[in-house]
C-alpha cells in the first residue's frame, strides 16, 4: 500500500494563533508558561489535521525559525546571546535582539537574517569560527516527540541536515565550515540514537542543498555525513525539495539512507530516473502537491503518470507534497467571502492533504472508488483553463507592442544625476527613509471599519489624512531630506497594489509566515493584469502639500509582486511580471505628471526569484531586470528613480543590479555589518545608494556613532556624493517610541559626517 506523509505544516495556525501570542510575550504581558501552553494547543491542532496521514511530522512547528531550532539543538546559539536567561529567551534574543520586556536582558545584536533558498521565507544565519563546538540540548526537541506520541501521532521527527546546516551559515573569521562537519556529526548521532529509544522508526532529514550546484568538497561532506549517521537505528528519509537533482541524482540515490524524497512538481522529468537508479530496498517519497502555491492539483493528470510508478514501485512508494506547506494558508474552508468561482480552483494546507489522500486511495484501491471526487476535480481544472476572467485579449495584445525604447532611460546616469541635483537640491549624505511608518492601532481598527463598511470613504481618507499629516510632521521635526508619507493606507506592499488592479484575487485568512510572528497574505493572480486607475497619486499629493520638502512617490515593483504572490502557472512567470511591469508604468507616469519628482519602486523580492542554480540566473536576471526597467524609464532625466531590496545576498548579481539602472537603490546591510558592500571594493557601481544603517527588524535603538560609523565603511567603497543616509528596511513593524529616536540618532550621524567631510 502507498503511504501518505507530509513534510512540514503551517505554524502560524489558522488565525495567526502563534503570531499574537509571541508577541503578547514579548510585550511582557504573557508569561513563558502560558506561551508553551498555546504552543502545545496549536500543535495539537496541527496533528490532528493531518491524522488522514500514514505519518506526521513532529519538529516541525517553531517559535521563530526552524534554522534557529537547529543552532538551539546543536548548542550553537551566538555567544552574545547565551547567558543565564531560559533557553527560549536566549533563542528569542538571537532572533530579535531582545526578548520579553518582562524579562531583565541585555539587547545584542540580532542574528543575521536571509531568505530560505528562493522562497520569501527569512531564516536566521548560523554563525561559526574556527572555535565553533557542538553540543545536544534535545530535551525541548525529545518534548515534542513524546507530545505527539501520547496523542497518538504516528511521528515522524523532522530536523535540518548536517550538511545544508553547515551550507547555510556563516564563517566569522576566514576558516573552512566544512571543518566543523566532524565536531558536528556525533550530535546528530546522538540525537537519532535518543529518538530511537523513544521508539521512533523513520527521521525525515533534510537536505536541500541537493538541488543546489555542490562542488567536490560538499558531495564529499554529505557522503562522510551519511556513512556516519547511517549506524544509527533509525531510518532515514532524505529530503530535498525546491528544484531538481541534476548531477546529484547519483549522489542522492546512493547516500546510505532508508528512502530518498524527491520534488516532482519542479522534478517530473527526474521520477523515472530515480526509480531506475534508487537501489530495491529503499523507499521513494515523491512530491506530487506543490507545496509553494494554492491552485488545486491536476488529479486525473497526476494519476495518469504515477500509476506506472506505482506498478513498479508498490509498497515502497510514498505520497507527500513537494515540500514543507509552511508556504502556504492553512484553510480555504475559513474564506467566505472569496470570490466562489476562483475559490473552486484553490487548494490551502488542508485541502492538499485531501488531494494527497485522494491519490493514494486510486492507487491503492482504484480510480473507481474515488470516480465522483475525481471527476469533480477535473471541472474544476476544466473550468479555469477555459475562464474568460483568466485569458484577456486586450491585455495579451499590449504585451506584444512593448519596445526595447521603453526599458531605456533618455540619457545615461551622469547626465541625468546633474538634472536631479538642480531640481532637487539635497545636501550631502542626504537622509530618507525606506517608506512605511508604524501601523498602530488606529490606523489598522480605521482600516477595519472601512473594509466592513462601518465608515465610508470620506471618514476613511479624512483618518488617513490625520496619519499622514502627522508623518510629514514627525519628519520634519527629525530633520530627514527627502519625506515620505507613512503608507498609513497600505495594509501591505504588494496586497494594496494587487486590490486596485484586475486580474488579482484576495483572501482574508491566507496568512503565510515570513519570519517570526511576521506574517504576509499573499494575493493571488489568476488573470492577465491591468491597472483600471491610479492608485496612489491622491495620497502622495496630499503628502506633499504639506511640505516644501520632497515627498517620494512609493510604489512596489513588478518583480516584487511577482514573487510576492500566489502566481498563475499557466503561462510563464515572465509574461505575467511584464503585465505587472506595464501597469506599474501607467502609475509612475502619473505621478511624475502630478508633479512627483522622486519615485521609489520597490524590488525587495529581485534576489529571491533567483533560480537555485547559478547556471539558471541568467535568463531569470534579463527578464527581470527588463521588467523592472520597462516599469521606471518611461520618465524624464531630472524626475530621479530610488529601489529598494533587503535581506538578500546579492554580491553576486551586482552587474544586473546595476544593470536596473536605478538613480538610487537602498539596501540591507546593518545586519552583516556592511559586509555586503564588500562586492564594491571590486565593482564600481555606477549609481547612487543608501546602505541600511540600522535594523528595523530589531527594537534595539542604535546610536548615532554606530551608523556614523556605517556609513564611513561605506564611504570607504563609494563617492560620498553618492551616498545616502537610510534604515535598512521600511519601518511599519516598530512602534514610534522606537522610530523617533532611531531616526534623530540617523540624522545626527548625516550632520556629523557632513561636517567632517567640510573639514
Amino acid at each position: 500500500m502507498v503511504k501518505t506523509h507530509n513534510l512540514g505544516f503551517p505554524r502560524i495556525g489558522k488565525k495567526r494563533e502563534l503570531k499574537f501570542a509571541l508577541e503578547a510575550y514579548w510585550r511582557g504581558e504573557t508569561s513563558l508558561i502560558d506561551l508553551e501552553q498555546q504552543a502545545a494547543e496549536l500543535r495539537k491542532k496541527n496533528w490532528n489535521s493531518q491524522k488522514k496521514l500514514d505519518f506526521s511530522p513532529v519538529g516541525d512547528f517553531s517559535f521563530y525559525d526552524h534554522v534557529l531550532d537547529t543552532s538551539l539543538l546543536v548548542g550553537n546559539l551566538p555567544r552574545r546571546a547565551r547567558s543565564e536567561l531560559s533557553e527560549l529567551d536566549q533563542y528569542f534574543q538571537a532572533a530579535r535582539g531582545q526578548t520579553s520586556k518582562a524579562v531583565e536582558q541585555t539587547s545584542v545584536a540580532a542574528a543575521e537574517m536571509t531568505k530560505w533558498f528562493d522562497t520569501n521565507y527569512h531564516y536566521l544565519v548560523p554563525e561559526f569560527d574556527a572555535d565553533t563546538t557542538f553540543e545536544l540540548h534535545a530535551e525541548r526537541y525529545l518534548s515534542y516527540v513524546r507530545e505527539a506520541t501520547q496523542q497518538g501521532v504516528n511521528a515522524k521527527p523532522v530536523i535540518l541536515g548536517p550538511v545544508s546546516y553547515l551550507w547555510l551559515g556563516k564563517s566569522k573569521d576566514d576558516s573552512n565550515k566544512l571543518d566543523l562537519l566532524p565536531k558536528l556529526l556525533p550530535v546528530y548521532e546522538a540525537l537519532l540514537n535518543l529518538l530511537a529509544k523513544e521508539g521512533i522508526e523513520w527521521v525525515q532529514i533534510d537536505e536541500a542543498i541537493l538541488v543546489t550546484e555542490l562542488d567536490k568538497d560538499w558531495q564529499h561532506a554529505l557522503n562522510q555525513a551519511y556513512f556516519a549517521l547511517n549506524k544509527t537505528p533509525v531510518k532515514l528519509l532524505l529530503t530535498t525539495y525546491f528544484g531538481s537533482l541534476k548531477e546529484n541524482l547519483q549522489l542522492a540515490c546512493e547516500l546510505p539512507t532508508a528512502g530518498l524524497h524527491i520534488d516532482a512538481i519542479n522534478a517530473r522529468d527526474e521520477v523515472i530516473k530515480v526509480v531506475d537508479w534508487l537501489p530495491p530496498h529503499k523507499v521513494l517519497s515523491i512530491g506530487i502537491i506543490n507545496g509553494r502555491n494554492i491552485w488545486k492539483t491536476d488529479l486525473n493528470a497526476t494519476l495518469d503518470w504515477l500509476e506506472p510508478v506505482y506498478i513498479r514501485l508498490k509498497q515502497r512508494l510514498w505520497l507527500a507534497p513537494s515540500c514543507s506547506l509552511l508556504h502556504v494558508p492553512v484553510d480555504l474552508n475559513s474564506e467566505t467571502d472569496i470570490d466562489t468561482e476562483v475559490k473552486d480552483w484553490l487548494a490551502f494546507a488542508e485541502q492538499k492533504l485531501d488531494e494527497l489522500a485522494i491519490v493514494a486511495t486510486a492507487l491503492n484501491e482504484g480510480r473507481d472508488a474515488l470516480a465522483a471526487e475525481l471527476a469533480e476535480n477535473a471541472n474544476s481544472i476544466a473550468h479555469r483553463e477555459n475562464s474568460t476572467r483568466v485569458h484577456r485579449s486586450d491585455i495579451q495584445q499590449r504585451l506584444q507592442s512593448v519596445t526595447d525604447a521603453m526599458a531605456n532611460r533618455q540619457q545615461p546616469y551622469a547626465e541625468r544625476a546633474e538634472l536631479q541635483r538642480s531640481k532637487v537640491k539635497l545636501p550631502l549624505y542626504p537622509t530618507t527613509t525606506i517608506g512605511s511608518f508604524p501601523q498602530t492601532t488606529d490606523i489598522r481598527q480605521t482600516r477595519q471599519l472601512f473594509r466592513k463598511g462601518e465608515i465610508d470613504f470620506t471618514a476613511y481618507q479624512a483618518k488617513m489624512h490625520q496619519q499622514i499629516q502627522l508623518a510629514i510632521e514627525e519628519q520634519e521635526k527629525v530633520g530627514l531630506d527627502v519625506l515620505v508619507h507613512g503608507e498609513a493606507e497600505r495594509n501591505d506592499m504588494v496586497e494594496y497594489f494587487g486590490e486596485q488592479l484586475d486580474g488579482y484575487i484576495f483572501s482574508r485568512f491566507g496568512w503565510v509566515q515570513s519570519y517570526g510572528s511576521r506574517c504576509v497574505k499573499p494575493p493571488i493572480i489568476f488573470g492577465d493584469i491591468a491597472r483600471p486607475r491610479a492608485m496612489t497619486v491622491d495620497w502622495i499629493n496630499y503628502a506633499q502639500s504639506l511640505t516644501d520638502k520632497p515627498v517620494k512617490g512609493m510604489l512596489t515593483g513588478p518583480v516584487t509582486m511577482l514573487n510576492w504572490s500566489f502566481v498563475r502557472d499557466d503561462q510563464p512567470r515572465s509574461d505575467t511580471c511584464l503585465q505587472l511591469a506595464l501597469a506599474i508604468r501607467d502609475e509612475v507616469l502619473d505621478l511624475e505628471k502630478s508633479g512627483v519628482n522622486i519615485i521609489q519602486i520597490d524590488e525587495a523580492a529581485l534576489r529571491e526569484g533567483l533560480p537555485l542554480r547559478r547556471a539558471e540566473w541568467q535568463d531569470y536576471l534579463d527578464w527581470a531586470v527588463r521588467c523592472f526597467r520597462v516599469t521606471a524609464n518611461g520618465v524624464a532625466n531630472e524626475t530621479q528613480i530610488h529601489t529598494h531590496m533587503c535581506y538578500s545576498e546579492f554580491n553576486d548579481i551586482i552587474e544586473s543590479i546595476a544593470a536596473m539602472d536605478a538613480d538610487v537603490i537602498t539596501i540591507e546591510t546593518s545586519r552583516s555589518d556592511m559586509e555586503l558592500l564588500d562586492v564594491f571594493n571590486a565593482f564600481d557601481y555606477p549609481n547612487e545608494i543608501g546602505p541600511g544603517v540600522y535594523d528595523i527588524h530589531t527594537p534595539n535603538i542604535p546610536n548615532a556613532e554606530y551608523m556614523k560609523t556605517l556609513m564611513k565603511k561605506a564611504a570607504q567603497r563609494i563617492p560620498a556624493k553618492r551616498l545616502w543616509v537610510n534604515p535598512d528596511c521600511g519601518l511599519k513593524t516598530r512602534q514610534w517610541a522606537e522610530v523617533k529616536p532611531a531616526l534623530e540618532a540617523m540624522v545626527e550621524a548625516a550632520r556629523e559626517l557632513r561636517q567632517s567631510q567640510a573639514a
